[in-house]
């Protein structure tokens, strides 16, 4: 990734001309103001290691059934929040948010109030908890309309709303709580149902995603396909009816391929051969030779001049093949069909590109649109390079990021691993180079606090790295808090708790 103001401009330029030309649609510093509230928080709003354990120890009690210690723990968290409150808005980032996933043992009484208390403790004041994930949601498995399993499947926990309890908790402590959604990977369970074949994207191999993605877990759908936009909608309302601050898109994008596959060089790269998106396609054909060249460009990757001059005898009535956005020159019609083969061929590809794109905008607006309405907020999670070029062929993700809408925030997944921050601050710059004026833009950061990890510097080092680009950077995330607390992450995970 090049920091070259010039290569960022051209990059800019590309991508708003691809989709011009084929078709249009739709850094830390304190200022913590009194004194107690210096005594019991440092300078990244952390509280102190003695406020943090009085406060646990009133759990510990209060989870005993002592009425004293139960009023004590709850005064203490609303004081708590308070200087939270305080604190952050003093000091850079405004909003500091943490990911987090929660498990069917986080039932058990007490758990959801620890987890809380700790990403409190951590000078967060929002969090993002993961609602659908791995073909699973979090949703209470008899009050669970949607076509997938339940997270909580424990006999005797069928009622329990994990996610409700978790909102409620977390706003007792100040904090804002977003539920994080996997968006067009809709997991293995998915692929289980014979009822939901049709929506299953598949390239021109007649491969699924299931068979590309070095886990087999990953499903992606067509997202032109009516059934899986129905599916999510409905998932989507139901998460909403647990009231949360903000809603997170994650997975926006087509399965990400290893080695060679993971650029896209040609139309069977893509993932255009399930029927709703080959549809879609079709429709964008204007007169009959457009529509004929596109079937024969799908089937076989390529035209020849034998094709474009077979369908200039099938249609002599037409002119210029035209689809969306395709406005050729009046003159390329007298051009020698070996010669019209090669620009028609190169518009067919980018067609193609942009179709496959335009699939990932267009189901983003309907996966938003329930939280539009409500005035919940809703930000898409995206790779920075995600959407890049690599000579003529494309990410194989084409997660065409710099087209979201900036109504919705921008989460960037910042995680650039170069054993220093600068490769994670070019991720950011190029993110903030290609937002229009307004867009909020909130990077998630990979890490822990006071020390590297996985060759990735601390927190707090890409913290101040990234402390340059306020004010327009007023928010960051951080991944997650199983990083931060891996015994307790995996004590929850498999009911270790007590």
């Amino acid at each position: 990734m090049s920091n070259c103001p010039l290569k960022v401009a051209i990059s800019i330029l590309f991508w708003r001309r691809l989709f011009a030309v084929v078709f249009t649609s739709s850094f830390l510093l304190p200022n913590l103001g009194s004194e107690p509230a210096r005594a019991q928080v440092n300078e990244y709003c952390q509280l102190s290691s003695a406020a943090a354990q009085q406060k646990e120890s009133l759990r510990l009690s209060a989870l005993k059934g002592k009425q004293d210690a139960q009023t004590r723990y709850q005064s203490i968290i609303q004081e708590q929040a308070q200087k939270l409150k305080q604190c952050r808005s003093r000091t850079w980032p405004q909003t500091q948010a943490l990911w987090l996933r929660l498990y069917p043992c986080d039932v058990q009484p007490g758990i959801i109030d620890q987890v809380m208390d700790r990403i409190v403790n951590g000078g967060y004041n929002q969090v993002y908890i993961e609602v659908f994930y791995d073909g699973q949601v979090l949703l209470p498995a008899r009050a669970n309309p949607t076509v997938w399993p339940a997270v909580i499947r424990t006999p005797g926990a069928e009622n329990i709303d994990i996610l409700a309890t978790a909102i409620k908790k977390g706003r007792q402590r100040g904090l804002k709580v977003y539920a994080w959604m996997f968006t067009t990977n809709f997991g293995y369970t998915y692929a289980q149902r014979p009822d939901r074949a049709s929506a299953i994207a598949r390239n021109g191999k007649g491969q699924t995603s299931l068979y590309v993605v070095d886990n087999g877990s990953q499903l992606f759908i067509d997202p032109y396909n009516l059934q899986a936009k129905r599916d999510y909608y409905q998932l989507v309302q139901q998460v909403l009816r647990r009231r949360p601050d903000g809603l997170l898109l994650d997975y926006v994008r087509y399965p990400r391929q290893a080695g060679s596959d993971s650029i896209a060089t040609k139309v069977s790269d893509l993932w255009l051969f399930s029927p709703a998106t080959q549809e879609a396609l079709f429709k964008r054909a204007q007169n009959y030779k457009a529509l004929d060249l596109i079937r024969r460009f799908l089937s076989k990757g390529f035209v020849t001049g034998g094709d474009v001059a077979e369908v200039d005898k099938l249609y002599p009535q037409e002119g210029e093949p035209l689809w969306q956005g395709r406005n050729p020159l009046a003159q390329k019609s007298i051009l020698p069909a070996t010669d019209r083969q090669r620009i028609l061929q190169w518009d067919l590809w980018q067609l193609a590109v942009a179709h496959a794109m335009q699939g990932i905008l267009d189901f983003v607006t309907i996966a938003s649109y329930p939280a539009k309405q409500q005035g919940v907020s809703t930000g898409v999670v995206f790779f920075p390079d995600g959407n890049q070029t690599v000579g003529q062929g494309y990410d194989s993700r084409l997660q065409p990021w710099d087209r979201f809408p900036n109504t919705l925030e921008w989460h960037p997944m910042a995680y650039g691993n170069c054993g220093n921050a600068s490769c994670i601050v070019s991720q950011v710059q190029r993110v903030l180079s290609m937002a229009k004026p307004g867009t909020q833009i909130i990077p998630a950061l990979a890490g822990q606090w006071g020390k590297s990890v996985s060759n990735r510097p601390s927190l707090e080092v890409q913290m101040q790295a990234l402390r340059q680009f306020a004010p327009q950077l007023k928010g960051v995330s951080h991944f997650a808090y199983s990083w931060q607390y891996p015994q307790n992450d995996s004590d929850r995970k498999f009911c270790r708790v007590k």
